[in-house]
């Protein structure tokens, strides 16, 4: 189907929000991490949530990055985003646990890394093509 001027525009018009939103996830994302590293001097400690929590902000300033410089984003991303986030909450809330979140938590972060070797080797068996040979099917 052939876009006309009005999905044309809408698509441009939508280009622009996500990249403004995209700017904003980016300076939050700065601010959050300068805030953090903050916190760690004042408090002139290093405690293992907080370095998981320099690593959540790695990992969406990574993604970010993907993404603004290819114009795609792999899922594998979030699912390390979510993997690393379980782990923080599972360290930070361990002596509030019962054993059975505990095990739910654990149990999750195996399903987010089943799925991540899931995905990898998706992409490595069946790579991408670019679309062009799908249509003329």
């Amino acid at each position: 189907m052939k876009p006309n001027k009005f999905s044309s525009l809408g698509q441009y018009g939508l280009g622009i929000v996500e990249q403004v939103v995209l700017i904003v996830i980016a300076l939050a994302t700065v601010v959050a991490t300068y805030q953090q590293i903050a916190h760690i001097w004042q408090a002139w400690a290093v405690t293992v949530g907080d370095l998981l929590l320099l690593f959540l902000y790695l990992e969406v300033m990574t993604m970010l990055n993907h993404y603004l410089g290819s114009g795609k984003l792999p899922v594998r991303y979030p699912l390390y985003i979510g993997i690393i986030a379980l782990a923080r909450y599972l360290v930070l809330d361990i002596k509030e646990l019962d054993a059975w979140r505990i095990f739910a938590v654990s149990a999750s972060i195996l399903l987010i890394a089943m799925a991540i070797l899931l995905v990898r080797y998706g992409h490595v068996r069946f790579p991408y093509t670019d679309g062009t040979d799908l249509q003329s099917k």
